[in-house]
């Protein structure tokens, strides 16, 4: 399945028509929870499913998160409250 262009802004980083859904998808999983609309989070989950963008997250921490983001997506969006994480596997570095 393509990408839709409409996530272009969000995977800025490489051409949509450049990225494959199952190799890249641990890039694509992160960019649009980090920097993607809600429509953009249900394309994901449509695409990956819940369980596997869970796993992703988990699993595949990137330190791309602004801190209100972080917690956002890993309490509300991905029901991971109860789960302690490490917020600086997450959380960007603000120098």
């Amino acid at each position: 399945m393509p990408i839709p262009l409409s996530l272009q802004g969000v995977l800025w980083s490489a051409g949509i028509k450049k990225i494959n859904i199952e190799r890249d998808k641990e890039y694509v999983i992160h960019q649009v929870l980090t920097y993607g609309t809600l429509e953009q989070i249900k394309w994901l989950f449509k695409i990956y499913g819940k369980d596997k963008v869970r796993r992703v997250f988990l699993q595949n921490p990137q330190p791309i998160y602004d801190p209100a983001i972080f917690y956002l997506v890993k309490n509300i969006i991905l029901g991971l409250k109860k789960n302690r994480l490490i917020p600086t596997r997450y959380v960007k570095t603000v120098f």
